[in-house]
């Protein structure tokens, strides 16, 4: 697996974690059967249906008319089950892995700077080959 689809991969997997544990609210607002204003993690927009309403008065009795408006507001719980591993670690634990993070650590130290002694050096130059003259020969 290359470096970069391990890292397109771990990212992908980072924001399903996020987007699963997220809680968050979805707003929504009708007036009669027809969705006007729609917002997420704040409440919608109400139209201007509530400020044309007026009552009719009389003189002996009152009608309003009824509102049409209707908001409808959906809440989704995230996971709150996510397991956090709390384990303890003895002394000797404790003391293998800091040696073993140490020389891990101090592993890979110099080999930026890889020294080649004899690259400045021709080699010799093989006139006859002298195990094919003497006959020794590596079995």
């Amino acid at each position: 697996m290359s470096n970069r689809t391990k890292k397109i991969a771990s990212i992908l997997m980072s924001f399903v974690v996020l987007f699963s544990t997220m809680s968050f609210s979805i707003s929504e607002h009708f007036c009669g059967d027809q969705l006007v204003d729609t917002s997420y993690f704040f409440t919608a927009d109400a139209c201007n249906m509530m400020d044309m309403q007026m009552p009719i008065s009389s003189d002996d009795c009152q009608i309003e008319k009824e509102d049409c408006c209707s908001d409808h507001t959906e809440f989704i719980q995230g996971s709150s089950e996510v397991n956090h591993l709390v384990t303890s670690l003895n002394l000797d634990q404790q003391q293998f892995i800091a040696s073993f993070v140490y020389t891990y650590i101090n592993l890979f130290e110099g080999l930026e700077n890889n020294v080649i002694p004899f690259k400045n050096y021709a080699s010799p130059i093989i006139v006859k080959d002298i195990q094919v003259l003497d006959n020794v020969f590596l079995i």
